[in-house]
């Protein structure tokens, strides 16, 4: 984890510090908010891409220069990255006990340095990026696949960014205080609903990461 000034309120019994878990939440969440602030605050949601390792790696993305950003970025500026995974209301009519309702949810903040790409920058990112998202398609269509006077009908128009972590955060809020009991309850109440069957997931794979944790070191 790097050291800096935290920016994120995450209590102590939900924070996540290991950079792994960082690396992967990322690629598995790349849809993120990235925040910066110049005149005002601004934030585009965007797509991300994650390159190196877990112990060291930066992220590439771009935005279009119709973007007020796009006229804010500038190498060395700093910028927050917000990636949020599964999330859901989670109401105490589950618990068999009475108690408050709450909002079970994930997320991990990057706060970076941004490095404006080079034109041959922007396209390599560009390709590596739709490659991500495209290699588990049917019949995929990679960045080569496209007509040149397509991309090159585009390409103008959006701006290339490389942002550097400085700090890195990570949170995971899934219930890990509860019993066996309550769990099994809220993850068989989320599970009625499609859309947040995710979180009964989570809550399943946080409980069971929490008692391997506990396991291996006893």
């Amino acid at each position: 984890m790097l050291n800096a000034t935290k920016i994120m309120y995450c209590p102590q019994a939900y924070r996540k510090e290991d950079s792994k878990y960082h690396y992967q939440f990322i690629q598995k969440h790349p849809f993120a908010t990235m925040v910066i602030h110049e005149e005002a605050f601004l934030a585009t949601h965007i797509p991300i891409l994650t390159k190196g390792t877990a112990a060291a790696f930066h992220l590439e993305g771009h935005v279009a220069k119709s973007n007020p950003q796009a006229a804010w970025l500038k190498d060395g500026m700093e910028a927050l990255f917000i990636f949020q995974g599964p999330h859901a209301y989670i109401s105490s009519s589950w618990y068999g006990y009475e108690d408050i309702s709450t909002w079970d949810y994930s997320a991990v903040h990057v706060r970076a340095t941004i490095q404006i790409q080079t034109a041959v920058q922007l396209e390599t990112s560009l390709q590596k990026l739709v490659y991500a998202f495209e290699k588990e398609q049917i019949s995929p269509k990679f960045y080569h696949d496209i007509p040149s006077k397509i991309l090159q009908d585009h390409l103008p128009y959006i701006v290339g960014f490389t942002a550097k972590p400085i700090s890195i955060e990570g949170i995971a809020k899934y219930h890990q205080d509860a019993s066996p009991a309550t769990r099994n309850r809220i993850c068989n109440a989320l599970r009625k609903d499609a859309t947040t069957a995710a979180v009964a997931d989570a809550i399943e794979n946080e409980a069971s990461y929490c008692q391997h944790t506990n396991t291996t070191t006893k």
